[in-house]
């Protein structure tokens, strides 16, 4: 009786030996969770006596010590992963919106930027539940609207000279990227038009924006005429928007077209290689009304247009963002 007594203490006191070396072998290797204390120095020193005394005994009455190692898995991994710590899902530039599910907003916004607005429009709405409701006209038209029936939350105009005919009812803007005027021709440029000089040669004709109403006609009209060769051109029809004078160009109707970078992905289109044009780059601006209905949803969606998610989009229709 008196040997099984002492073969338990031994046991135990072998045990803890075994385990206030496992902890201090997981202090030297990865960093505990837990801060479980280990043994001393001192209790390590008695626990080797006692386990070479029980060792001589054992020996001299043939019993063996029984096997109380603990085994790697015994000792669970209760690390914490990085998500849990890190906010798993949320983008660092991406700011909280609130729920807008019920709420409309109202926003103008150029022809020429129908489909990356449209899409940051869904985006939005996908994000808070808010409807966007956008109207795409060229800036005469939305002039017109904003200072006839005095509604609307927003206006994404093509350049900021489009903002002050409304001035009055600006609250507030942001530059959200860069809108660059470019020469485009039909695919393989049979005329070989390589700058605006070139709009002149024998047999050559352009199609332009209305030059009272849109602004990429303005901008083409000013670029010819500090070029010295506006009335020199063969104009063959002018258009309401962007978009149509690409479409036209594809079609064959005319040679060349002065057009917004972003409305040359038509199929039969192509940008002639100049710098002819890139004193005219111009800057978007996103304009907050003074009649806003929803000062809450606008808030929310100027915020919006600064994350990433967005500028992405602009970039993929080939605007550059605004530094």
């Amino acid at each position: 009786m008196k040997k099984r007594t002492f073969a338990i203490f031994l046991a135990a006191s072998l045990g803890a030996s075994i385990l206030g070396g496992c902890s201090k072998g997981n202090e030297a290797g990865s960093p505990a969770v837990s801060s479980a204390p280990s043994a001393t120095a001192q209790d390590q020193t008695d626990a080797k006596q006692e386990q070479t005394a029980a060792s001589a005994k054992s020996s001299a009455s043939g019993t063996s010590a029984p096997d109380t190692s603990v085994s790697d898995t015994s000792v669970s991994d209760t690390s914490v992963s990085d998500t849990s710590v890190s906010g798993a899902g949320t983008s660092a530039d991406s700011p909280k919106l609130p729920d807008l599910t019920g709420h409309t907003l109202m926003i103008y916004c150029g022809a020429g930027m129908a489909a990356p607005f449209q899409e940051i429009a869904d985006a939005f709405k996908d994000a808070t539940g808010c409807q966007v409701n956008a109207t795409y006209a060229n800036a005469g038209q939305i002039q017109s609207q904003i200072t006839t029936t005095e509604e609307g939350d927003m206006f994404v105009a093509g350049s900021g000279d489009e903002l002050k005919p409304v001035e009055s009812y600006v609250e507030d803007k942001k530059d959200l990227v860069k809108h660059i005027p470019v020469l485009a021709v039909q695919e393989g440029n049979p005329k070989n038009i390589t700058g605006l000089s070139g709009l002149t040669g024998d047999g050559v004709s352009l199609i332009m924006g209305d030059v009272d109403s849109t602004p990429i006609g303005k901008i083409a009209k000013k670029a010819m005429t500090d070029a010295g060769i506006f009335d020199q051109v063969k104009i063959e029809a002018t258009t309401a928007t962007a978009p149509q004078m690409s479409a036209a160009l594809a079609a064959g109707e005319a040679d060349a077209a002065i057009v917004w970078k972003e409305n040359c992905d038509a199929e039969g289109v192509e940008i002639v290689d100049t710098k002819d044009l890139d004193p005219y780059i111009k800057t978007i601006p996103a304009a907050s009304l003074s009649c806003a209905s929803d000062k809450d949803a606008l808030a929310a969606f100027n915020q919006y247009l600064d994350t990433d998610t967005v500028k992405e989009i602009w970039v993929k229709y080939g605007y550059e963002i605004v530094e």
